[in-house]
């Protein structure tokens, strides 16, 4: 499906790379089906990489699984880093730089997913939360002025997020070009619907973020989960839930694709 070299520093980092971004779709598919299960009313684990990655733990062969996608991650993470700081040279300008500046942040969120697998794997399950995060930023001088600006930038990467998912930019960075029209379609489709539905997720932890700041209570902040309960909450949760789990499973299938196809 591909041609010519990735902006991976190396075939080995390549390789791993896309072992990863198959790990990263398993997480957001199992994110997926504990929204769901929220959907429903049901008692479900958290639905963010937490429970996802437990889920995934407590299965047969689970514990290898993670460390594979462990591994994975942390390539994919450097992938992304050199891509900001050289890739994307098939475009210029400001296209390069939101393609860079996506690539930084792809990276952060690949390298944090990447923290919680360790963990669950050495066995430091539930450390530092959004919450008790939120409060030690209250806490520090200026506190409120640097959670509010946490929840600025939260809402910018999720503005551009929305960019992506609306022009469909990311289909720049695959090489989908001996695809079928047809499958070629499909793509754009899943990885447009999963942007947003992730975008839509990324904001409402922004505003949470945001809320906490303005009423200076870290309680009000909170991760994946408390913004998916959020939505929940709202005259349209069940729907909007539904909706969401859809756009996460939809990205899910869009990272399986991404893995044989990317190029940056």
């Amino acid at each position: 499906m591909r041609e010519g070299p990735s902006d991976a520093p190396g075939p080995l980092v390549d390789a791993l790379g896309r072992v990863g971004l198959v790990g990263y779709g398993l997480v957001h598919l199992l994110v997926a089906w504990l929204a769901l299960q929220i959907a429903r009313g049901h008692q479900a684990a958290p639905a963010d990489t937490d429970g996802a990655v437990g889920a995934i733990g407590r299965s047969p062969g689970g514990v290898v699984v993670l460390v594979i996608v462990a591994i994975g991650l942390v390539a994919f993470a450097l992938w992304q880093l050199t891509a900001a700081a050289i890739g994307f040279r098939w475009v210029s300008g400001g296209e390069r730089f939101r393609k860079r500046f996506g690539a930084v942040s792809k990276s952060i969120a690949v390298i944090a997913m990447a923290v919680i697998v360790i963990d669950y794997l050495t066995g430091q399950v539930g450390g530092v939360t959004v919450d008790t995060l939120a409060a030690a930023v209250l806490a520090a001088p200026a506190g409120r002025i640097l959670l509010d600006l946490a929840a600025v930038i939260i809402l910018v990467i999720a503005g551009g997020m929305v960019y992506t998912g609306v022009r469909r930019t990311f289909m720049g960075d695959l090489d989908v070009r001996r695809l079928p029209r047809a499958t070629r379609r499909a793509i754009e489709v899943v990885g447009a619907v999963g942007t947003l539905a992730r975008a839509l997720a990324l904001a409402v932890v922004g505003l949470l973020a945001g809320t906490a700041a303005f009423m200076a209570d870290p309680a009000r902040a909170g991760g994946l989960d408390a913004a998916l309960r959020a939505l929940g909450s709202t005259a349209l949760g069940t729907s909007l839930l539904v909706v969401v789990a859809v756009g996460f499973g939809a990205y899910g299938v869009y990272c399986v694709v991404d893995a044989g196809t990317r190029r940056a």
